[in-house]
């Protein structure tokens, strides 16, 4: 609310108020249009998104960045299913923020928003949770309007992987901010949202590791 607050005082007062609030509401109006024809042209084959009134297509992913999402996305939807948590979606999960629509890598929903899915489900909610693996092409907004998005919306944990470089930063909210809790690629990382899940940050890069972790989760 403070961010808004500081976005709107250069304005407020000026005599070009009323002319921003038009030209504002023209873009708003023109961009839902765009958005809508989005909905009707997108398919389930596609990775693509709707970022700042505009269609963005992913080309596809490298095999390492497609194993470190399998790895993480294991981890995490068995944890949430062993204990009931909510559920787990990965790539091809269009979540519906107010301006923007998002495909993210990896994405939970606790069990008040997983209650409101149905099998004919094509537009999500805001996760609870969400992991973006870096890409070349998707690193700007990884790290600059889906931070900002998904902190202004509440996604209460983000985790943002570089798996080129075996690395993991865990955000979580504060204030309406991220604060950066984890910045590692050892020791243990422990999830806010996934209570009571702690998991080895070198199960999330190397298979080893990772079926060590996954043995672990199932014997407890």
């Amino acid at each position: 609310m403070k961010s808004i607050e500081l976005l709107l005082e250069p304005i407020r007062h000026s005599p070009l108020l009323p002319v921003v609030i038009e030209r504002l509401q023209a873009q708003i109006a023109a961009e839902q249009c765009r958005r809508e024809q989005f909905y009707l042209d997108m398919t389930p084959d596609q990775k693509v998104e709707f970022i700042d009134g505009e269609v963005v297509l992913h080309s596809p992913a490298r095999n390492r960045h497609l194993e470190v999402t399998m790895m993480i996305a294991k981890l995490v939807d068995t944890y949430a299913a062993l204990h009931q948590l909510g559920v787990v979606r990965v790539e091809k999960c269009l979540c519906t923020f107010p301006r923007n629509d998002y495909e993210p890598d990896i994405v939970f929903f606790g069990k008040a928003k997983a209650a409101t899915l149905t099998s004919e489900t094509l537009k999500f909610p805001i996760p609870d949770f969400v992991v973006e693996i870096l890409s070349e092409s998707t690193r700007q907004n990884d790290r600059g309007v889906k931070f900002e998005d998904y902190a202004a919306n509440e996604v209460i944990e983000y985790w943002i992987v570089d798996a080129d470089n075996s690395t993991v930063e865990q955000y979580l909210l504060r204030d309406g901010l991220y604060e950066l809790r984890v910045k590692s690629s050892t020791g243990t990382l422990t999830s806010q949202v996934l209570s009571g899940l702690t998991i080895d940050v070198e199960s999330m890069f190397n298979q080893q590791s990772n079926l060590t972790a996954m043995r672990e989760l199932l014997s407890k």
